[in-house]
């Protein structure tokens, strides 16, 4: 398990999180590796320890054919773990003879030695079981350590937050309980208070003190304001940025803090890879095999749904073309012919193979048109997707990904309307009494925006459904051909070798 500062209460305290890989490579040599199961069942702490101390600094013993190829690694893992409780400790016997710095600052610069491979493999080498147990000597290691590097003043929560990267950042979030749209909104700013910061703190020669990495003050967070407002609107913004209103000081003052106690919990040195946790929390399953869908991109989840109906469907439609439509559709998506070829093989003109390529795509598109009905269900969609998902959009999502594009596509006063509306949750009379204009007027401005996106999203459909008929034929041919052009195939193998 791994620490985490939990400041959702009036004091700070510690949490402790699993981490899954770890449990199940620990389940798996209590099940499979007698000595390890004997001391698990005897609560031989020290023993467990030596255990990992043996495999993680004896890699080249012999490994057991049920044990990961990873046993070395995670063995490094689990003592890294094991020392975070030494990491506390140690923290709180600095922070008690020096009250400078609050403890969860000394807490981080531990883990970074911890968590830094290198260094702690060299603490290790050098450590003898007989003279203490493991947590006693890390204890007094990180204790000299931290006061080492305070002394120096190696570390700033500020340094911290302007190095970090988007991606740690990010990380460190989900895993401090932050979601969109929040995340995309504390990126944004992050990125304009350094620039700030900079150039106000660490590059000019008038503030600048001893101390690099000065706190930043009111000023700071209110020119990053100014910045982050004059830029929400651009293109380049994200979507839940645009959307949402104008910060102030304070407010951006309170989401930089957010983002430094984000980063102290979870450094990226603390867990060098991501974990199972916030990959789950981010949406994304690393289990999940490549699909059909994941040739067109990411098809949406409404679509999958659809994925059994509509695959039976199109091979029903298939069966009703005749054999010269199917030998064409055979050439072209599974031999992959192009169009001349195909003209000369039966004798005609480019143009006419062109023209029966659309009809059958024309007749299949229809057929899909059936299931799926786009005008009927587009209405509604978007309805529930303004409602719903406007403000935190799922960027997994193609259809959503299709509506945020389509969004930033609409006139300003569309988009300012859509913003009050359906982030900020104005009502409709104090929208008009912002803009100045009648209730009535308000109404109609949102439909027709609605009505604009419902537009937007039928093109990409047709873009959309064309792309997944493409990818289906080409799939479908090569995996059945047999079964579906029985009567022709020899004879079209024979052609083509």
């Amino acid at each position: 398990m791994y620490m985490t500062i939990d400041s959702t209460l009036n004091h700070k305290v510690i949490r402790w999180q699993a981490e899954p890989h770890l449990q199940r490579n620990f389940d798996l040599y209590s099940t499979q590796h007698e000595d390890f199961a004997l001391l698990l069942s005897r609560g031989s702490q020290r023993g467990l320890v030596e255990f990992w101390l043996d495999i993680a600094l004896n890699s080249f013993s012999p490994r057991q054919a049920w044990e990961p190829e990873s046993r070395v690694s995670k063995a490094w893992e689990h003592l890294k773990l094991y020392c975070e409780e030494s990491c506390y400790r140690a923290a709180t016997l600095v922070w008690k003879e020096d009250k400078y710095r609050c403890w969860e600052e000394y807490i981080f610069l531990a883990r970074c030695l911890v968590y830094d491979t290198a260094r702690f493999q060299a603490i290790l080498t050098k450590y003898n079981p007989s003279d203490s147990p493991l947590d006693v000597y890390m204890t007094e290691v990180l204790r000299k350590t931290i006061k080492d590097e305070a002394t120096v003043a190696k570390f700033s929560k500020w340094r911290l937050l302007c190095k970090k990267s988007d991606k740690e950042l990010r990380e460190a979030l989900v895993r401090y309980g932050r979601l969109e749209p929040e995340i995309s909104r504390f990126l944004f700013a992050r990125k304009y208070f350094k620039q700030v910061y900079q150039v106000n703190k660490i590059q000019n020669s008038t503030t600048r003190t001893q101390k690099r990495w000065v706190d930043p003050d009111i000023t700071d967070f209110e020119e990053t304001a100014q910045v982050y407002n004059s830029q929400k609107l651009l293109s380049m913004a994200p979507h839940q940025v645009a959307v949402g209103a104008e910060v102030s000081g304070n407010e951006v003052q309170r989401w930089m803090e957010i983002c430094v106690l984000a980063l102290q919990n979870y450094p990226k040195s603390i867990t060098p890879s991501v974990s199972l946790e916030t990959m789950y929390a981010l949406g994304q399953d690393i289990e999940s095999s490549r699909g059909l869908y994941d040739d067109v991109h990411g098809i949406t989840s409404y679509a999958s749904s659809l994925w059994r109906h509509t695959d039976i469907v199109l091979q029903d439609e298939l069966l009703k073309f005749n054999s010269e439509q199917q030998e064409i559709i055979y050439m072209y998506y599974s031999l992959g012919w192009n169009q001349n070829q195909i003209a000369a093989k039966f004798g005609v003109t480019q143009g006419a193979i062109a023209r029966r390529l659309q009809t059958i795509e024309r007749r299949l598109i229809q057929a899909i048109g059936k299931i799926k009905q786009p005008p009927q269900w587009v209405k509604e969609y978007i309805a529930n997707w303004l409602c719903c998902n406007y403000e935190t959009p799922d960027n997994l999502d193609l259809i959503h990904t299709v509506l945020v594009a389509g969004v930033k596509r609409l006139k300003v006063e569309f988009q300012d309307l859509l913003r009050l509306y359906y982030a900020q949750r104005l009502d409709v009379s104090m929208i008009a009494v912002r803009l100045g204009i009648s209730s009535e007027a308000v109404d109609s401005l949102i439909y027709q925006a609605q009505c604009e996106l419902e537009v937007i999203l039928l093109k990409e459909l047709d873009i959309l459904i064309r792309k997944f008929l493409s990818v289906w034929l080409t799939k479908q041919y090569k995996k059945n051909h047999k079964h579906v052009l029985a009567p022709c195939t020899n004879q079209l193998l024979a052609v083509s070798n």
